[in-house]
């Protein structure tokens, strides 16, 4: 009997696998349900107490599928989630639901031309709408617009009627995006602009682009980027690796129910820190470039001071010499370590050297046949061998202030050549196109 039972097993198993997916399915097609029970999985960083008020109806209502599917709907419409679906159970006391969902990538909120206010004020007033807030938000969606909403009933609570705008763009202090919230209807214009360091005061080239925002509409995201691109190299190429830049402050004075000053003043701390010094560097995932080679390209000895620039061109260097080779995808990752102590800088660099290409063919476009022989004649580098792009950036260069250089007598005219190099990793070869307009 045992074996006539376990001859069956496989049958019945498949038929209470069956069972299972129908019942864990079903939906009621027709009338309502009372849900009983909701539950959520796949969220990392949002609770699940969280999701009520996106599905927007409760424990104990009246709901169909199509409560349901509009439900899914407005949680994929709130930009918090990539993807989401739902199955429930239909038993005697109600409906149990569980939603499946994947949240979306969030980028961190940045606040531009709100000065008013600090980031921590602008900030709770958007987690008093939306109390999953934490710094960040979708790059689109309908809790993006609430949040704009949460913004314009706090500048209004104090006399600002303006219009609150948004948009993801590229992060100013580094890599990514943000979600920047600016107001519109505000004529805001920096009067001066003061650092808490006296050394920034003394540079006249800092100075001279502190004057290049002067009597301008205040934007945080243009100071943020003169700090990038001017401030912060005066430091680094001091050895000041780690200084501190802003956030930019605007100290206003009087009553703070009154509307802003169309002038303000801006004020922004900064922290120079420790000078450091060169101390070494690792390598590690290098084969066909030597350790001496690339400490060589690097240019830095032991003892330097640590001239953050000077640093960054080294690495920039590196990609160039394996570029030089046929390289052209290599990576070069630096870590660094600093010993606060000795007051050095150390680096861990971590090397993936990718495939060698070789030169394919040349695609012309926009030229004679008579210019395009001269051109072959002169291009640098023969099929088969490695493609030296420091070679290919030479010959552009020609091509663009030399070009007698190329076509010799021969009248070409041409304003400017569009230039790509398309790579096939599979076939390791390197196909250069020029389109002469």
């Amino acid at each position: 009997m045992f074996r006539v039972f376990r001859r069956y097993l496989p049958a019945l198993a498949l038929f209470f696998s069956i069972f299972a997916e129908r019942a864990a399915t079903q939906t009621p097609e027709t009338g309502t349900a009372t849900l009983r029970e909701l539950h959520a999985d796949g969220m990392k960083t949002i609770a699940e107490s969280n999701l009520l008020p996106l599905i927007e109806f409760q424990i104990g209502a009246q709901v169909t599928r199509k409560d349901l599917q509009a439900a899914a709907d407005r949680l994929v419409q709130s930009g918090l989630f990539a993807k989401v679906s739902y199955d429930f159970r239909t038993k005697v006391e109600g409906l149990t639901v569980t939603y499946h969902v994947e949240e979306a990538p969030r980028v961190p909120a940045y606040f531009d031309n709100l000065p008013w206010f600090s980031d921590g004020e602008l900030s709770d007033a958007i987690r008093k709408q939306l109390p999953f807030y934490n710094g960040n938000l979708p790059e689109a969606g309908d809790v993006v617009d609430q949040a704009g909403e949460a913004l314009k009933d706090l500048l209004a609570s104090r006399g600002l009627q303006v219009t609150v705008e948004h948009q993801a763009l590229a992060n100013p202090l580094g890599d990514g995006t943000v979600q920047e919230f600016q107001i519109k209807g505000a004529a805001l214009k920096i009067a001066k602009i003061e650092f808490s360091d006296p050394a920034l005061t003394s540079s006249l080239a800092v100075q001279q682009h502190v004057s290049e925002l002067l009597a301008r509409p205040y934007s945080r995201m243009a100071i943020d980027l003169f700090l990038s691109e001017h401030v912060r190299p005066f430091f680094l190429q001091q050895g000041c690796l780690r200084a501190k830049l802003g956030p930019p402050e605007v100290q206003l004075t009087g009553n703070p129910n009154q509307k802003l000053p169309e002038e303000i003043p801006v004020y922004i701390p900064v922290a120079p820190g420790v000078v450091y010094h060169w101390k070494e560097v690792e390598w590690s995932g290098n084969s066909v470039l030597s350790t001496f080679t690339l400490a060589s390209s690097l240019g830095m000895k032991p003892g330097d001071a640590a001239n953050g620039m000077e640093i960054e061109a080294g690495w920039d260097r590196v990609r160039e010499e394996y570029a030089h080779r046929g390289y052209l995808e290599a990576k070069v990752d630096p870590s660094a370590r600093y010993d606060d102590q000795a007051r050095t800088v150390s680096y861990a660099v971590k090397v993936e050297e990718g495939n060698q290409y070789k030169f394919g063919t040349m695609v012309l476009t926009g030229i004679s046949m008579a210019a395009e022989r001269h051109l072959r004649e002169a291009w640098p580098i023969p099929a088969g061998e490695s493609f030296d792009k420091t070679k290919y950036e030479e010959f552009l260069t020609k091509l663009e202030t030399h070009p007698e250089k190329i076509f010799g007598d021969l009248p070409v005219h041409y304003e400017n050549v569009g230039h790509w190099v398309r790579t096939d990793a599979g076939m390791g070869i390197a196909d250069v196109l020029l389109d002469f307009k």
